[in-house]
């Protein structure tokens, strides 16, 4: 998968969301958040679940999937980022600078390194991080 976010240390372990046993989910994929606690790939601006921890085969019957909510990523950047910059998610699984009209939910977490577009760089995952960076 291009633009894969990939692990570089595990802070926690990963815990089980719902997921539609007919959709297939990559590992390394932005995942959005809906309710009942459930998962599912995420477009720009959703509501972060977290990153899918393993690979869920379209319809193979499994309807639970592991999901990173912490932990330190490499993705890629969307645009520039600088250090400490809350982020959001962008289309085509990339990462960029959160807006001030992104609410908590949309808050992937906090750049750990400055990026170009393009470049990958690392980053603290933490749905909901506030550092008023944004706003």
């Amino acid at each position: 998968m291009a633009n894969e976010h990939t692990l570089i240390v595990e802070t926690s372990p990963p815990i089980q969301f719902t997921v539609a046993d007919g959709t297939g989910i990559e590992k390394g994929t932005a995942l959005k958040v809906t309710d009942p606690m459930t998962a599912a790939a995420a477009a720009e601006n959703d509501s972060v679940a977290g990153i899918a921890g393993a690979e869920k085969i379209a319809n193979d019957g499994i309807t639970k999937l592991k999901v990173y909510r912490s932990g330190i990523f490499k993705a890629t950047a969307a645009g520039a980022i600088t250090i400490g910059d809350a982020l959001a998610l962008s289309g085509s699984n990339t990462v960029k600078k959160a807006a001030a009209a992104n609410v908590a939910s949309d808050i992937l977490g906090c750049a750990l390194e400055t990026a170009a577009d393009g470049e990958t760089f690392l980053y603290d995952l933490r749905p909901g991080f506030n550092n008023n960076a944004y706003a």
